[in-house]
């Protein structure tokens, strides 16, 4: 399978990516620490410090994994050189994740705000991040680049209050109860945050270039390493700080699963709201402290709103890049005029709409939740640790090797332990890879039509076609889409002429229902082409160009594949005489022909 070079703008700067990625790593500060304390109470710091330890692992190998993919590197495109297979079940777990995430994380954002019916406005956000999403990353990066500060801001004011409690957190905390085994499957409970690292690796596509480099030699280190390390650094020491800060906080219980303070029930998915108030109201007094309560609340709300925004971007470079490589229909690698593509975008918003108007439930999606994105990350991990032929130092691979094997066992334990989030991936996956095989028995049908095989008029003249695509005379091949002997053919001929290039003309009937005899039928057969080409014939004189003939049921798909079988250097189209009206029913030849020739030809239009 021949991928496509469609290829989306370089336009997000490492600002942009670090607010990206920050939209779904930042986020796990805000309820991640409740969750921990609800399972091992005074204890819980140790599984937040496991916790700060493990994402910093899984940066530090993403920034190697950045580095050697810069057009891609999730796991879909750093594993399918390895595995088609592999690399396809990857990206398929990995949607499912998002998904939930992109879900998940609106709806917490509104529940976090305390408004009524919050599956209803979570579905409403879904849909702006949707549409804003078709501007491209760079505008919804930009977005995101102005909810993280804020929220940088409110996270050092609240780290400066928790500062003075620390001594009396360490006075409380107590050393981790249970067995091996109950405290491993706590642990992982809690690692929840990892999905906005495939994010990033997804995103190298559209990081812009480091200077000096060139689409056909990429590197963007200068882009996605610092912004993996600065979202990493700030997680890893305020989470941990945060984590240890709440055993400073006197009277929390455990209830049900859920935690309790003294005068305020349920703290356990604000407890940051919750230590905000407690802290700043001991220091500046209670009215000061319910203000930065209010705040903490509307700044996290922003953010978790910022994390469906990652999750939705990651969907759809996802789709475009499976498209790209012929997994999915075209459509999804079709760019509007910001360089994104539409169905893809519409179709991760719609999706994620639903998912979070049948759910509604928090603990209904959390069910549904990690499963995927582990999983994906340890793939990623493994096949690129174990790649004899990539550019890795030692220590870089055995440091991936290793953090591989405790995401495979983090991967195991989930199936083990969410039945549920098992069913979701397991369905998602499902329903993947039967429109995949939808996708791959159209194109065996179409493939195994007969072939357009370009036909010369001399019978003494070479009719190979490894003689036909090589041009006899100049290096240079020109290909001229022709439906009559006006203007467009007389300046072909001229700049055939003009560059001592080999000229070929080709003439596409376009017919929507095509029979076995359809696409066997040659241009003797066709009255209106055998015209065309003799009277082409005479116009050429001494230089007889070469003759192409084509019944297909889409005359651009044809136009593009002969351009690029022949090794074209140019493709010459005359402008359409159709209205508006048929253009519309129809199609425009030139703007489909223009959204998928390959780069290396140039399109002339011949008004």
């Amino acid at each position: 399978m021949i991928p496509t070079n469609v290829k989306r703008p370089r336009n997000v700067d490492w600002k942009r990516a670090a607010a990206i990625l920050y939209g779904d790593w930042g986020t796990s500060k805000a309820y991640v620490i409740g969750l921990a304390f609800a399972v091992a109470g005074y204890a819980s710091f140790w599984l937040i410090a496991a916790m700060c330890v493990l994402t910093a692992l899984v940066g530090i190998n993403y920034m190697i994994i950045c580095r050697l993919y810069p057009d891609g590197g999730g796991v879909y495109a750093s594993v399918r050189h390895r595995s088609e297979v592999i690399s396809i079940v990857g990206a398929f777990l990995l949607i499912a994740d998002y998904l939930v995430t992109a879900a998940i994380s609106a709806l917490s954002a509104f529940q976090y705000l305390g408004v009524p019916h919050p599956e209803k406005f979570a579905a409403a956000a879904i849909l702006a991040i949707g549409l804003l999403n078709l501007l491209g990353p760079k505008q919804t990066g930009g977005l995101a680049f102005l909810v993280s500060i804020p929220t940088v801001i409110v996270v050092i004011v609240l780290g400066l209050f928790c500062l003075p409690h620390i001594s009396e957190a360490f006075g409380h905390l107590q050393p981790l109860h249970g067995t091996v085994g109950q405290n491993w499957f706590a642990f992982v409970g809690i690692v929840l945050a990892l999905s906005g690292v495939e994010a990033i690796a997804n995103a190298t596509g559209v990081m812009k270039l480091d200077p000096g480099t060139t689409e056909e030699n990429p590197c963007v280190i200068k882009t996605s390493t610092p912004a993996i390390l600065i979202v990493m650094i700030e997680v890893c020491i305020f989470t941990a700080l945060f984590g240890l800060a709440a055993h400073a906080l006197n009277g929390l219980q455990v209830v049900n699963g859920d935690v309790n303070a003294p005068g305020a029930e349920g703290v356990r998915d604000y407890l940051l709201r919750y230590m905000g108030q407690i802290f700043v109201g001991g220091a500046m007094g209670p009215g000061l402290g319910h203000i930065f309560a209010i705040v903490v609340s509307v700044v996290f709300g922003l953010l978790l709103l910022s994390a469906s925004n990652t999750a939705i971007v990651d969907l759809i470079a996802i789709q475009f890049l499976m498209s790209r490589d012929r997994e999915l229909p075209k459509i999804f690698q079709k760019l509007n005029n910001w360089g994104v593509p539409n169905a893809a975008t519409l179709l991760a918003t719609i999706v994620s709409m639903l998912l979070v108007v049948i759910v509604k439930d928090m603990s209904g999606l959390a069910d549904l939740y990690a499963v995927g994105v582990v999983g994906a990350i340890a793939t990623n991990l493994g096949a690129t640790a174990t790649d004899r032929k990539l550019s890795i130092q030692l220590w870089e691979r055995t440091l991936m090797f290793g953090t591989f094997i405790v995401m495979a066992a983090i991967e195991l334990s989930l199936l083990i332990d969410k039945p549920n989030a098992r069913y979701f991936a397991v369905t998602i996956l499902a329903v993947g890879l039967i429109l995949r095989g939808l996708v791959l028995e159209r194109r065996m049908k179409k493939e195994a039509k007969p072939a357009l095989v370009p036909e010369r008029l001399d019978v003494d003249l070479a009719t190979s076609p490894r003689e036909l695509a090589t041009p006899t005379t100049g290096g240079e091949a020109i290909l001229c889409a022709i439906r009559g002997t006006g203007r467009t053919l007389d300046f072909a001929l001229r700049e055939a002429r003009k560059t001592g290039a080999r000229l070929y003309l080709l003439f596409v009937r376009e017919q929507a229902f095509m029979t076995e005899q359809d696409a066997r039928r040659r241009w003797q057969d066709d009255e209106e082409a055998s015209r065309v080409f003799n009277e082409a014939k005479e116009k050429a004189g001494d230089q007889p160009p070469l003759f192409a003939y084509a019944v297909s049921p889409s005359a651009a798909e044809t136009i593009v594949d002969l351009a690029a079988t022949l090794g074209a250097s140019r493709l010459i189209l005359g402008a359409p005489q159709r209205n508006a009206l048929i253009n519309l029913l129809r199609g425009n030849v030139i703007r489909e022909v223009s959204s998928s020739l390959p780069e290396e030809i140039d399109l002339l239009v011949y008004a």
